[in-house]
């Protein structure tokens, strides 16, 4: 199906700020079909001088930490003190079924019909890092559409969330008073990713145990960030649902910013940025090659490894042979494991 918009269209749809056109614009930029991803990337080359300035922030969090309240309450609070947000909420996809909740909408009922506000669900289709293949790419869409705050909420499920630090400017990690041991379950790689530790639901009977237990991350936190480091993660506690602490978090968030753009590491973290999400993109798109041209091949070798009469190993060794000695197409010749 060809797409149904011409390029002028959705560009001048996106920089009007229609919202119809940036949602039609963003599945563009999601679709695989050959066609809407020429035309998509079309469209990112001339909206991509139009974007570049907004706050990017990665939120992530265990599921149950209540990061789509905390999103919802403090969207609207930024929205209430004039900025426009977008919202690329990533919905788990089924490794099973490959199918996806899509309910983010249902679970931020004000920040969805907020006029100032995008709210958009999107599967993750098993990408690592709880984001979608296409995020990055989405996030010029709607920058170019004059959001300028970008929040984008992850699976959290402890999957490689450098893939999220790699494309926002502020990587805040939502965090729980746990029973027991408050430390146990955190990772050491989270800690050093986080530019702040936010201990949620510190309201009602819960704010003492939240407050010891941001006391314990505070504790990890200086242990692990260099002496001399120019930004110390701030710990501290916040309620999604009663909006404590929620300017605090933003008021770190524009002075980590600040602060950034005043040495240059902002502007060489963003350029950095854009190199990793080319090798991102040239990973993505060698594997999706390989599997295409090796098909056939796969589906003989696969019943050899699972009978253990092929190594992972060997069967790795023949399928990019395969691949290096005709990318171009699958080869009919190779021969198959003794």
């Amino acid at each position: 199906m060809a797409p149904t918009l011409t390029l002028d269209e959705y560009y001048d749809g996106v920089l009007a700020r229609n919202r119809m056109i940036v949602s039609r614009a963003v599945t563009l930029v999601e679709s695989t079909r050959p066609a809407h991803q020429e035309l998509a990337q079309a469209l990112l080359i001339r909206l991509a001088p139009h974007s570049g300035a907004a706050h990017r922030v990665g939120i992530t969090g265990v599921p149950g930490v209540g990061k789509s309240t905390f999103i919802e309450r403090f969207g609207m609070q930024l929205t209430g003190l004039g900025h426009r947000v977008a919202v690329l909420a990533v919905d788990p996809t089924s490794s099973r079924t490959g199918g996806s909740i899509l309910g983010d909408k249902t679970r931020m009922p004000q920040l969805s019909t907020d006029p100032a506000a995008f709210v958009r669900p999107s599967p993750s289709r098993g990408t690592l890092g709880g984001v979608t293949r296409t995020t990055r790419e989405t996030i010029v869409v709607v920058e170019a559409a004059g959001y300028d705050v970008v929040l984008v909420e992850t699976v959290g499920v402890g999957q490689s969330e450098t893939i999220v630090a790699d494309m926002v400017d502020f990587f805040l990690v939502l965090m729980l008073a746990g029973a027991g041991d408050d430390l146990q379950g955190i990772k050491k790689g989270i800690l050093e990713l986080a530019d702040l530790l936010a201990v949620n639901k510190a309201d009602g009977n819960n704010v003492k145990r939240a407050t010891a237990a941001a006391a314990d991350y505070a504790a990890a936190v200086h242990l692990i960030t260099p002496s001399g480091a120019l930004w110390q993660p701030p710990v501290m506690t916040c309620s999604g649902q009663t909006g404590g602490g929620l300017d605090a978090i933003w008021s770190h968030i524009e002075r980590h910013r600040q602060l950034l753009e005043g040495t240059g590491d902002w502007a060489a973290r963003r350029r950095a940025q854009q190199l990793r999400w080319m090798w991102a993109m040239v990973e993505g798109r060698l594997l999706e090659h390989l599997h295409s041209r090796t098909h056939h091949l796969a589906q003989r070798l696969e019943p050899m490894v699972q009978a253990g009469t092929l190594t992972a190993a060997l069967a790795a060794e023949q399928l990019l042979a395969a691949f290096e000695n005709d990318p171009g197409r699958e080869s009919p010749d190779v021969s198959s494991a003794p």
